[in-house]
């Protein structure tokens, strides 16, 4: 069964007709929110930021939030083939264990063991993502705004209420309780027009970094709001895809030079914000995204997985304890997401443009 397909804005697909799709036509990677999703796309992530993208040389801009923002600040470490198959072991393996009485580990024990975690994964590596010789690195940060600046134990769940409302009226209405925060390589211009969106920018630091990559993977309720960021606003700093779920930025409308953006996602559709996942209407492709290649899985290839399905958060309370039955499921997914890059590099020998489906 074919595992993988390919979705292209208007633009990307005149391109894809006339030549093909080289690695030096590519001006920036994105990288979605959704948790254990990301997984499935560990061997097209080492394909690309490996052997592929080594074969050119143009700047690149890499744009993510919650896992991905872990995944493309791990693209900017020397040998990122290395980095990836680390991260990827690594998040397979985090195991929270519940405390007497728990039904689920407390925020505040995650946030505490996975700020840790990523801690040792970057020790003494961040100047290798800040310095870069080609990657300008932008994470995506949820900034809470009026009640949602500070987290507290019964105004947040009450403020998040009221920013679930304000969505499903107009996504912009979001922006009076939350604003996208973006925190960038120093000096790097951002790769989309944030004026679709309360957008505020400010640079990456060696002091901020781990503040910011946690801040950004921290889903309301499951792990700790990050407050005060150095170098940035205070206050209370959440999970980047609560805003920007999948990264549905305006790309096309960006002011720097063109070139294509390449999309390693785990489906077809780019919904805009997290509290959007419901609401269909805003799952559909936008002049946005027209210079977008989008790589999927098939979703028939997807129900051979293990369950059925992609690995997902669903996954920890499902196995519950049983970690080594968690492991050898998502190992699975990972070790099957192989036959994506077999097909991705069969197919960009043979750029076959009727292979290539809309958005």
């Amino acid at each position: 069964m074919q595992a993988l397909c390919i979705h292209a804005g208007p633009a990307a697909r005149r391109h894809i007709e006339k030549n093909g799709l080289l690695p030096d036509a590519i001006s920036t990677m994105a990288g979605a929110a959704g948790g254990p999703k990301g997984l499935i796309l560990g061997p097209l992530d080492r394909f690309i930021f490996g052997p592929w993208l080594a074969r050119s040389t143009q700047p690149l801009h890499l744009v993510g939030a919650s896992i991905g923002a872990w995944r493309m600040a791990t693209a900017c470490l020397s040998d990122p083939v290395a980095a990836f198959e680390r991260l990827e072991h690594d998040y397979i393996h985090q195991h929270y264990e519940l405390q007497p009485g728990e039904k689920r580990p407390s925020a505040q024990r995650v946030s505490e063991l996975f700020g840790r975690n990523l801690q040792a994964f970057y020790a003494g590596r961040v100047p290798e993502v800040l310095c870069h010789a080609r990657y300008r690195l932008h994470i995506i940060t949820a900034h809470g705004r009026h009640l949602l600046a500070r987290e507290q134990r019964w105004r947040t769940p009450a403020a998040y209420l009221g920013a679930v409302l304000s969505n499903t009226l107009q996504r912009k209405a979001l922006g009076a309780w939350l604003e996208r925060v973006v925190f960038s390589t120093p000096d790097a211009a951002l790769p989309f027009d944030g004026s679709d969106y309360r957008t505020r920018q400010f640079n990456l630091s060696e002091a901020n970094f781990g503040q910011v990559l946690q801040a950004s993977c921290s889903i309301p309720f499951v792990l700790q709001a990050v407050h005060d960021i150095v170098g940035a606003p205070r206050g209370a700093y959440w999970d980047g895809g609560l805003t920007d779920y999948h990264l549905h930025l305006d790309y096309a409308g960006a002011t720097q030079a063109g070139g294509l953006v390449l999309y390693p996602h785990f489906q077809k559709a780019v919904v805009p914000g997290w509290f959007d996942k419901h609401l269909a209407w805003r799952h559909k492709a936008t002049p946005f995204l027209d210079n977008l290649v989008l790589l999927a899985p098939n979703p028939e290839w997807v129900k051979t997985l293990p369950n059925g399905k992609l690995p997902d958060r669903s996954d920890f309370t499902h196995y519950g304890p049983d970690l080594a039955a968690r492991v050898r499921a998502w190992n699975t997914a990972t070790q099957a997401s192989v036959q994506l890059v077999d097909e991705f590099e069969a197919w960009l020998r043979r750029p076959d443009p009727g292979q290539v489906l809309a958005l």
